[in-house]
């Protein structure tokens, strides 16, 4: 064997192990690639439903917060029309006739007479007149009428040495009948 057939010998043989090393530096790459792209996919996919999740709260707060603007604008609105019918009805009662404001007042007076017996008694400057006929009666005697006040109508009655003083104004009356019934009203009108 000549020298010639050694040197070609090494080079087949470097040649094989460099493909060898070639081959096996491939594969080596193949899978380190592989398993970057599975990695790149796995964080792809997390980031994906990551943002899915964040763009689904997003637009649950946003619906909650539209939904609650609407409530309170409905609310609002029901307050509104219910404010509206509470000062109708003031007005409507101040419009009924002098006889019904004089009965209203002889019954307040005839309430009031069972926790005082003596006192002044004080109404709008409308019901002056109403008030000075009821007063007339012997029954009340030991009432006087008092300076009017800025009220709807009814009475306000003080005791002989002003320690107490009733309220049987018609705006209390109302406040009453308004705070118990606004529920029902409200379930009438909105159901």
């Amino acid at each position: 064997m000549g020298l010639e057939a050694v040197l070609e010998e090494i080079r087949e043989k470097g040649k094989k192990e460099a493909e060898a090393i070639r081959a096996e530096s491939k594969a080596d790459s193949d899978r380190i690639l592989a398993e970057a792209n599975r990695k790149v996919g796995e964080i792809k996919t997390a980031a994906e439903e990551a943002s899915a999740k964040q763009a689904a709260r997003i637009v649950a707060q946003d619906v909650s917060a539209a939904n609650l603007l609407v409530k309170r604008e409905l609310l609002n609105t029901q307050k509104a029309l219910l404010d509206e019918v509470y000062e109708s009805t003031r007005a409507e009662i101040a419009k009924l006739p002098e006889s019904f404001h004089r009965e209203a007042i002889k019954k307040l007076l005839s309430e009031a007479k069972k926790e005082l017996k003596k006192g002044s008694i004080h109404c709008n400057a409308r019901d002056i007149a109403a008030a000075k006929a009821v007063l007339a009666e012997a029954e009340f005697a030991g009432f006087t009428l008092g300076e009017p006040v800025e009220i709807d109508g009814g009475l306000l009655i003080d005791s002989e040495g002003n320690e107490v003083q009733i309220d049987y104004s018609y705006r209390t009356f109302m406040n009453k009948m308004w705070e118990s019934g606004l529920k029902d009203a409200s379930d009438i009108l909105f159901g």
